[in-house]
């Protein structure tokens, strides 16, 4: 329950603040019950502000990007959302070949405004659809590609509120891995190592993987992307589909027909039907095949 008093304190910060937040509106799965209250935070002293202001209070906060790794509640979450906004947004050439970006802006304002600085190594990111700070901590990566080959300082905000530093060598990237995961830092903005190539030839390669993106995925449906993580040996929706799992369906939850690597919210899914569906797919997946999948989406909120 959030305290009126605790409230108006936010909304002096960041100018306004919603209660009873619908979290569908803000999450790729358009699941999810209402937060507490929510609010976008537009610069680094009103975040510092709002997070110590939480802490005081004995607020839980949770920042959100573009919500499209998550599979929020129907419960809901408690406490604050924070959508990082404004500055947050702001994307810089910083040097010779190199890209400062903030947490809060897509992959996909990145990818072009790299492309229009004729700056190369982001091709791969096209289509993904995320935030900078999102794909940072995990590490995103598709058609070879992942944020580990191009990312090499890192901007966060600890619990505290101190604004420190993460460079390279202490990035500690692997698949789907990060310094940052499991960890309570927020990420504020990112510099990117890029290489001088022609824009046209990113253009070209954009586009391409653009058209293999609608091809083989359900992009104009609802989903978290993919939702299991690449096992050992083989891929993942391979196995499901070698399972006979492709295009079932648990509520409103279904395997995609397209990909069976995605879970789509087909007619009005719960976070219960897609939670129920994953754990159907890897009990099938473990007998039939005696492997085991990794869920790469992220549950948050009220068990």
């Amino acid at each position: 329950m959030i305290q009126k008093e605790f409230l108006e304190l936010l909304k002096e910060i960041n100018g306004t603040a919603a209660t009873d937040e619908s979290m569908k509106n803000h999450t790729s799965f358009r699941i999810g019950g209402n937060a507490d209250c929510y609010c976008e935070v537009k610069d680094t002293d009103a975040l510092r502000r709002t997070i110590l202001l939480c802490r005081e209070y004995g607020v839980p906060y949770f920042i959100i990007g573009m919500g499209s790794n998550l599979l929020v509640s129907d419960k809901g979450i408690d406490g604050l959302v924070i959508h990082l906004a404004g500055e947050f947004n702001e994307i810089t050439l910083a040097g010779d070949n190199t890209v400062r970006c903030g947490a809060g802006s897509t992959l996909a304002r990145l990818c072009s405004f790299a492309r229009n600085m004729s700056l190369g190594g982001l091709e791969f990111a096209w289509g993904i659809p995320g935030s900078v700070g999102g794909a940072v901590y995990m590490n995103a990566g598709a058609y070879g590609g992942e944020i580990k080959d191009t990312a090499f300082s890192v901007d966060y905000m600890d619990p505290q509120g101190n604004i420190k530093r993460c460079r390279e060598e202490e990035l500690d990237f692997s698949y789907r891995h990060s310094f940052f995961t499991d960890k309570d830092y927020i990420i504020l903005r990112a510099s990117f190592r890029l290489e001088p190539k022609p824009q046209d030839k990113i253009s070209e390669r954009m586009q391409e993987l653009m058209d293999r993106r609608k091809e083989k995925q359900p992009i104009n449906h609802p989903s978290a992307g993919s939702v299991f993580k690449r096992p050992k040996d083989g891929y993942a929706a391979a196995l499901i589909e070698e399972c006979g799992l492709k295009g079932y369906e648990y509520g409103g939850a279904q395997v995609s027909p397209k990909h069976a690597g995605f879970i789509v919210n087909d007619n009005g899914a719960s976070a219960e039907d897609v939670l129920g569906l994953i754990d159907h797919i890897q009990r099938v997946v473990r007998e039939k095949k005696n492997v085991e999948l990794c869920c790469e989406v992220r549950f948050i909120g009220r068990r």
